[in-house]
């Protein structure tokens, strides 16, 4: 198994500048792509990305426009949104010379296809080796070189354990695991229940509640995993139970921020993505095809839709049938 010497990070906003920070810290050879040119001259020049104010970029790591560049790489991680990695990765395929592996480090499901990450690597760039990073992080914590750890799953459990050590530092710990579609739905799933939460906080629901569509919605999230052949301890752990925890308890969040903005009337926060919002449909689509209850994230996705109130669906989720906990 080669060491991953180089390491190339596809999509230059917050997480991937991190992701390079991550990887330059690990000792690698690190490019970062931006779709945009004149993007990457700037953060070439000045060393900084306005999308992650405060944080110097490390002066090895090479910024590009060029993708041909970024193809050369040992490993590549692809952070671009989880409804653009598609064609992100139609663009890296025709560069590719040899397998390699492509790590998915966002966090949904694809439109129209209901594919997961690795699927949609696998279909765009056959020669690859699909992977897909996850779990309680953001941006600004692990560019910063604050502690974090996270998942990185592939199919192969060898392929999965020299990427973790090929990322691994003393403040950034990657754990490998090869229960792949566990880990896209902890991280899917996630987004989705932490708007639920953040509408009950903006609604000053009370913390009681809070903890209740938490520990309920994890419910929703295990069901559904176990439902497409997730294992229980990856959905208990930090992709998918941990994620959680953290997605629905912080500000820092955009699906919390969103959630929580809807709950006070207010307007949804200006220039940040949300992949909750995206997922949500889709989530409940999928679920549906495979008769699997999931009324939290249903009545989020209501909500997005315009298909019911606030209050309407809270007053729902409230009157449903009593039931035995599960």
């Amino acid at each position: 198994m080669p060491a991953f010497q180089s390491v190339a990070v596809i999509g230059a906003g917050a997480w991937g500048t991190a992701l390079a920070t991550v990887a330059a810290r690990a000792g690698r050879s690190v490019t970062l792509w931006a779709r945009n040119a004149e993007h990457a001259a700037r953060i070439a020049s000045t060393r900084d990305n306005p999308r992650l104010p405060g944080v110097a970029i490390a002066p090895e790591i090479v910024v590009t426009n060029e993708l041909a560049l970024g193809a050369r790489a040992d490993m590549i991680l692809i952070a671009t949104p989880a409804q653009h990695l598609r064609g992100a990765v139609n663009a890296l395929a025709s560069h590719l010379t040899r397998p390699v592996p492509i790590v998915a480090c966002a966090k949904g499901i694809e439109h129209g296809t209901h594919k997961f990450m690795t699927d949609v690597i696998a279909e765009a760039a056959p020669i690859s080796q699909p992977g897909i990073l996850s779990g309680p992080s953001f941006a600004d914590d692990v560019a910063r070189g604050l502690p974090t750890a996270v998942t990185l799953a592939a199919k192969d459990e060898l392929l999965a354990s020299a990427l973790v050590q090929a990322l691994g530092s003393p403040t950034f710990r990657p754990y490998h695991s090869t229960d792949v579609r566990g880990v896209e739905i902890g991280g899917a799933a996630k987004n989705v229940l932490a708007i639920a939460v953040g509408i009950a906080v903006g609604r000053k629901l009370g913390a009681s509640a809070q903890a209740a569509l938490t520990t309920r919605g994890f419910a929703e999230l295990a069901r559904f995993g176990r439902a497409l052949g997730a294992r229980s301890e990856t959905l208990g752990g930090l992709s998918g139970l941990g994620d959680l925890i953290l997605t629905c308890s912080s500000p820092q969040s955009r699906n919390f921020a969103l959630g929580l903005a809807l709950g006070r009337g207010e307007k949804a926060p200006a220039g940040k993505l949300a992949e909750g919002e995206s997922t949500a449909p889709v989530l409940i689509e999928l679920a549906a095809s495979q008769n699997i209850e999931m009324p939290v994230s249903q009545a989020v996705a209501a909500i997005l839709s315009g298909k019911t109130t606030i209050d309407a669906a809270i007053s729902g989720l409230l009157t449903r049938p009593f039931k035995a906990e599960e």
